[in-house]
């Protein structure tokens, strides 16, 4: 079978090597999970929290070596993988909690004698996985849809088939049944006939917006629900009346952490011009204290970028817009798979640092006059995943909230994603909804009950 390599990023080095599951092997994994599907929704709830607090307890015993796993993978820096795969212990207990309440019956006053809508489970969820957060994406969706009573199959990014393995073998340590959660080893071309198969009933995707257009129409051709969280390039709009100092931390901690590899990251800085001087001379200074170096060293903040290629088109989007006239005020320099922190003035809408997803260490600044010309700048955009906006006059902004063409507004905060609040986006960035009581009622059957004397 073809095999497939895992390089850590960092030192050029191989971590894995993995057998690609075969055509035959693939059918097999499907045709188990269904067939454990009729067993798994039988169970109760009790039963399934159970289990997903025995992941928890798994996730933080064993969370330094699933960490080590994602930074040799990906590069990520270790603390902050460590982050993640805490987050993911969260996001088990609120559901292991909340999961009963989202899923109950709702009744309806009707003509009937009793009326209501139950939520019943689907079959075989699939999932297609990028690998920036290579544990958070995948609890995310899996934990609810266990707890819906659903089974889930896991096509992971390639380059993150050693962190697969890892969740794979974390619930099968939890008690969860043999095949109620699955790894597919396999690469994007294996993906069309898997989605079409009748085993599966539906499919969540997080990727890029051409894996989105690929996989979402794959799926509807074949009348199949699908969740797209797609890309993203989130506005951080800040306005005179704020807080500086501590808006700065904040401009900085959306658009690098993760070394500037995720979908909700700041990409683009608008700012208000009355205190761009001094808000830009901080933002740089804070910027280039972050430390860049070897991920696995605790007190490294950047590390390399997941694959050099990535780096190679960021550092292709920074050139073309500086030709066009942006102002390189920090950073600029590759060196392989490593981007230095780069800050980017003077960007005009028609840059690609402004227009496209900058998917790496890079910041781009755009000054505007008032809130109503920000609010321009930030939906002249084709993603619309998230916005922040930061100021004291917090009544104010509130007004403008229904205006902005986003999936989430966040106000003196960066765009993040909570276990308790609904996640995704609009335009561009997808469709569907992640997290809270939505994300769990995405893959369900909600199915209406009238019961008349």
């Amino acid at each position: 079978m073809p095999q497939i390599i895992s390089i850590n990023p960092y030192t050029g080095k191989q971590v894995d090597v993995f057998s690609e599951h075969s055509k035959v092997e693939s059918h097999k994994i499907l045709e188990n999970a269904e067939n454990q599907f009729y067993k798994w929704r039988e169970t109760s709830f009790a039963y399934r929290k159970k289990l997903v607090l025995k992941a928890v307890s798994d996730l933080l015993k064993n969370k330094k070596e699933y960490a080590s796993k994602i930074t040799d993978e990906i590069g990520k820096p270790i603390s902050q993988s460590i982050a993640e795969v805490e987050k993911c212990a969260w996001l088990c207990e609120y559901y292991a909690t909340n999961a009963e309440n989202h899923l109950a019956k709702e009744f309806f006053e009707t003509d009937a004698y009793k009326s209501y809508t139950c939520n019943e489970p689907l079959g075989v969820i699939l999932a297609i996985m990028p690998w920036n957060y290579p544990f958070w994406q995948v609890f995310r969706f899996a934990i609810p849809t266990l707890m819906a009573g659903n089974v889930a199959v896991l096509k992971h990014a390639s380059n993150v088939f050693g962190s697969a393995l890892n969740i794979e073998r974390i619930f099968l340590q939890s008690g969860f049944p043999q095949y109620c959660f699955s790894a597919l080893l396999v690469g994007s071309k294996a993906m069309k006939p898997i989605i079409e198969n009748p085993l599966i009933k539906a499919v969540s995707l997080t990727g890029s917006g051409a894996a989105g257009s690929s996989v979402g129409s794959i799926a509807g051709k074949n009348i199949k629900k699908s969740v797209l969280e797609l890309g993203g390039n989130n506005a951080l709009i800040v306005l005179n009346d704020c807080d500086i100092d501590k808006t700065v931390k904040s401009c900085v901690i959306a658009r690098f952490q993760n070394t500037g590899q995720s979908c909700i990251a700041g990409k683009r800085l608008l700012l208000e011009k009355g205190i761009a001087d001094e808000f830009i001379d901080k933002l740089i200074a804070e910027v280039a204290s972050l430390k860049s170096g070897d991920p696995s060293d605790v007190h490294t903040y950047i590390g390399s970028l997941a694959r050099e290629d990535l780096a190679i088109e960021l550092e292709n989007q920074v050139l073309e817009s500086i030709n066009l006239g942006a102002k390189l005020s920090l950073g600029g320099k590759r060196d392989g798979a490593y981007y230095e922190p780069t800050v980017l003035t003077e960007v005009t809408q028609e840059m690609k640092v402004f227009k496209e997803e900058t998917f790496g260490p890079v910041l781009a600044i755009t000054i505007f006059n008032g809130i109503e010309e920000a609010i321009e700048l930030s939906n002249n955009s084709i993603f619309g995943l998230g916005v922040s906006i930061y100021s004291k006059d917090i009544k104010r902004v509130e007004k403008y909230i229904p205006y902005f063409d986003e999936g989430a507004v966040f106000i003196n905060e960066f765009v993040k994603s909570d276990p308790r609040l609904p996640f995704g986006g609009i335009k561009q960035s997808g469709y569907g909804r992640e997290l809270g009581k939505d994300g769990i009622l995405e893959f369900v059957n909600k199915k209406t009950v009238y019961i008349n004397k």
